[in-house]
């Protein structure tokens, strides 16, 4: 595929390629010299999605964002409760 430069000297990338990538507007973007050639590389963001369980111990429903997701400390959640009216 073939683009140009806008005379705002911006590249705007063909439809095709940015919805197979699914890049949607303010997505980032890396961008490096390799030779002669310019690399652009979508930076997936981390997305979590919290999903309620019904939690072994208690049997009360919890909220939960995966297996990977970062382990809080009683502090961590303490600081993040307080956020809320």
């Amino acid at each position: 595929m073939r683009t140009k430069l806008s005379t705002t000297r911006q590249v705007l990338l063909p439809g095709p390629l940015r919805e197979q990538l699914g890049l949607k507007p303010g997505d980032p973007v890396d961008v490096k010299l390799d030779g002669d050639s310019i690399v652009l590389t979508p930076r997936r963001r981390q997305r979590r999605r919290g999903k309620i369980v019904i939690d072994p111990i208690t049997g009360l429903p919890a909220v939960t964002a995966g297996p990977r997701a970062p382990i809080l400390e009683h502090k961590q959640v303490k600081e993040i409760l307080a956020e809320f009216p």
